[in-house]
């Protein structure tokens, strides 16, 4: 990301994160997903700062619910979000291959279609970091709500191919309950084990596990291992048929997940 620009978490409900778009000397920021108006108002008036613009990735109440209220209190931010979603606040209709330009912000943003969890979800994508709301989690990915998996299994490919190095901002800490349903798939994953203790050490001391790196998620998240020979394996031994390529194998991990874990 633009080396100007600072990403902050405001936490709301039980488990969501806000993000809070920033940059040092400038009065103004954005926010990423915001469910929940108070949290917001009451950071940006204790930061002296003014809304230019609230970003959605998709429909679910706990990424819009703020949405009306923040434009009241600030008429003049721009609200941008999916094309193929039904939210009616969004003023700037984005789909895959459109940018977003928060200039005074001194940032650009790329959109990404990643649908799945919903019909139109989407992703923001900027220099070193990726705003992905529910498709990717922190050793997880999103339920499959009014999407299918096949588009969810591929929206993860596509979120593979970014840079290792990039941070993955996804908007819930359930990054501990993920690792684990990750350790009935890959119990002999070392870097899968050298991460659950990372996370344990980070939540005891009441700190956010995220944003992880997407080499994080390739290298412990069963979701975006659907084409490691153990995770294949696993996923057939569940599902009790074999499984021929990427979509199968996503499928089979959800609905294990979905049926026996969550």
């Amino acid at each position: 990301m633009e080396s100007k620009v600072d990403v902050s978490a405001i936490p709301a409900f039980d488990d969501n994160y806000i993000w809070l778009l920033t940059r040092e000397g400038y009065s103004g920021c954005a926010v990423v997903d915001p469910g929940d108006e108070e949290p917001v108002i009451q950071t940006l008036e204790a930061k002296g700062l003014m809304l230019d613009a609230i970003l959605v990735t998709h429909k679910h109440g706990d990424h819009v619910g703020g949405i009306r209220e923040l434009k009241q209190r600030w008429p003049n931010a721009l609200v941008y979000g999916p094309a193929n979603e039904p939210i009616k606040t969004i003023e700037h209709r984005l789909v895959a291959g459109d940018s977003v330009k928060l200039e005074d912000l001194g940032i650009h943003f790329d959109v990404l279609d990643v649908p799945g969890h919903t019909e139109g979800h989407i992703a923001y994508v900027t220099e070193g970091a990726v705003f992905c709301g529910d498709t990717l989690f922190a050793g997880g990915c999103g339920r499959v709500f009014s999407g299918t998996h096949e588009q969810l299994s591929d929206s993860l490919l596509r979120l593979a191919k970014l840079p290792l190095d990039i941070l993955v901002y996804c908007a819930h800490e359930y990054t501990q309950a993920n690792l684990g349903f990750a350790q009935w798939v890959e119990p002999d994953n070392s870097d899968l084990q050298s991460r659950v203790k990372h996370v344990a050490d980070l939540r005891n001391k009441g700190q956010a596990t995220v944003p992880s790196t997407l080499n994080e998620e390739l290298l412990t998240n069963p979701f975006m291992r659907t084409q490691a020979p153990d995770v294949i394996a696993a996923a057939e031994r569940w599902a009790g048929e074999t499984l021929n390529n990427p979509a199968a194998v996503f499928h089979a991990l959800r609905t294990w997940k979905d049926k026996e874990y969550d």
